[in-house]
């Protein structure tokens, strides 16, 4: 059976970027999870898109693009809105944090991708930092 898997923003970068050593750790924890439906949404773009535009890196964009495109996407409505609002209250996590967060709960994800040892309190046990053994 498939999940839905929110790919926290950073989980994007490393991997279309070659960050090692998180690039070859996101390929093969993909490689491992294989059914799962990867989910983003417009604030993975926002976010991704930043430096290389600032750059002038318009093959990276377009890279980006195409990986993006790919994926599943979610919607933010006023739902996600009222939850973040909700989390950033509670937990006291950043604006974004609280909006990509909302989002995969609202949205029904069963995991939520990160390499942010800190989201795991307030998506209570949703977040999964895939990063583990070298964020430590």
């Amino acid at each position: 059976m498939s999940r839905l898997v929110y790919l926290d923003t950073c989980c994007v970068i490393y991997l279309l970027e070659e960050a090692q050593p998180f690039s070859t750790l996101i390929r093969q924890h993909l490689e491992n999870n294989l059914d799962a439906i990867l989910c983003v949404s417009t604030l993975v773009r926002l976010e991704s898109l930043v430096k290389p535009s600032i750059d002038g890196n318009q093959a990276l964009v377009e890279d980006y693009e195409i990986f993006l495109a790919e994926q599943h996407w979610l919607t933010i409505d006023d739902n996600v809105f009222a939850k973040a609002l909700n989390l950033r209250i509670k937990h006291k996590i950043k604006t974004p944090d609280a909006l990509h967060l909302a989002t995969a709960i609202e949205n029904g994800c069963t995991e939520f991708w990160t390499n942010d040892n800190r989201m795991n309190e307030a998506a209570n046990q949703l977040a999964v930092n895939i990063f583990q053994t070298v964020s430590q």
